[in-house]
């Protein structure tokens, strides 16, 4: 069967952005449009739809390397502050874009609780198998060293 390590990450990451579009619970709040994703970015993401390809970004991530926390996940999505003409800096990316991501995920049924995180559920790594089955010929067109899997 295959499995999200056999998918590249663009294509996955698009193609369960689009799935969670139609979960219920997956929705972004009202002030997604207006706030920074981290305190080292300069302006919001350009993407309007970009809440669910974070949320699809995030449940790849944990099912890569979970079990997973919001610190951890605010490492992940942080980067280099430019503070002018002092060096730059390492900055944490947004903890509450993070925990309210992981919190829908959990409603969804997607994510569930464990020591030291979250982890993904059964269903959803049923939910993602399945799309990365369904990503498998797109997959193999773009990369033929693929197709022995």
């Amino acid at each position: 069967m295959t499995t999200v390590f056999d998918i590249p990450a663009d294509l996955l990451i698009a193609k369960v952005a689009d799935e969670l579009k139609n979960e219920s619970v997956i929705i972004a709040p009202e002030w997604a449009e207006f706030v920074k994703t981290g305190v080292h970015k300069e302006m919001p993401p350009e993407n309007p739809d970009w809440w669910y390809v974070r949320s699809a970004a995030v449940l790849r991530r944990i099912y890569v390397d979970g079990p997973i926390g919001v610190e951890r996940m605010r490492s992940v999505y942080g980067g280099v502050q430019d503070r002018g003409s002092k060096p730059s800096h390492f900055r944490k990316g947004s903890g509450s874009i993070a925990r309210k991501v992981m919190q829908q995920l959990e409603t969804a049924g997607y994510l569930e609780k464990v020591t030291g995180g979250r982890n993904v559920s059964a269903k959803g790594r049923k939910f993602l198998d399945n799309i990365a089955h369904s990503l498998k010929a797109q997959a193999v067109e773009a990369a033929p060293g693929l197709a022995k899997y």
